[in-house]
């Protein structure tokens, strides 16, 4: 499927992602996931040069998301941006863009009105590698899934089932990822929304541990603050 990339200004060098937002709201995907009928056609690009870069989805994708992420995947100083894409027949995936476009993205859930939920991305263990995490269909499923962003691809590392993030009608997606001290933990919900829990990754392996008990979304967001 081809993308229409625009940038509004003449060509220059490369620069660095400032910031991104979602535009040309859409409701020709109807799941309503977070809240409403309403999704997004385009993502919108500001670079630190002015310029700034429009990329149009075809009528057959969605962004289906809250906001744009930014994150520095490759280690070269400058932030790519961690979206959730819908395909009106096959469901969400994770996709990671630059200012040039779609560079990677994992495949599609399968069925339509099927999403996943962003976490975080962090070097997860420590070998010098961003991975990223998000809960594949949050109240379905329940599972935590962890891909590796590796020379310009994303490559799956790891699952855990028994994690949520998000409750069907959340415009907003609780929790994410912490550093207490001693590496990086992904901070999310039990699949019954009884106990918030922390997860690692270790030799490839997640492992998790309940923290306290849930107290609403809230309660989600001030774990990593590690209190």
């Amino acid at each position: 499927m081809a993308l229409l990339c625009a940038a509004i200004a003449p060509p220059a060098l490369a620069q660095e992602i400032s910031a991104a937002s979602y535009a040309d709201p859409t409701t020709r995907y109807t799941h309503g996931v977070l809240g409403d009928a309403v999704e997004w056609g385009a993502l919108r690009l500001d670079l630190s040069d002015g310029r700034r870069v429009r990329i149009t989805l075809p009528d057959s994708l969605v962004f289906e998301d809250t906001t744009p992420r930014l994150a520095d995947l490759d280690g070269d100083g400058g932030p790519e941006v961690i979206v959730v894409e819908a395909a009106l027949d096959h469901g969400a995936r994770l996709v990671i863009y630059d200012e040039t476009g779609r560079i990677a993205a994992t495949p599609h859930i399968g069925r339509a009105n099927r999403w996943l939920a962003p976490v975080g991305a962090a070097d997860l263990d420590g070998d010098g590698a961003v991975e990223i995490a998000y809960i594949d269909r949050p109240h379905l499923a329940k599972t935590l899934r962890i891909w590796r962003y590796q020379d310009r691809r994303l490559v799956h590392v790891a699952d855990a089932p028994g994690l949520t993030n998000h409750r069907i009608g959340w415009e907003f997606i609780p929790g994410g990822v912490r550093d207490c001290g001693s590496g990086p933990e992904i901070v999310t919900a039990d699949a019954d929304w009884s106990r918030i829990v922390a997860t690692r990754l270790v030799a490839g392996r997640l492992t998790s541990t309940a923290l306290r008990a849930y107290d609403g979304p809230e309660s989600l967001n001030a774990a990593l603050s590690c209190r």
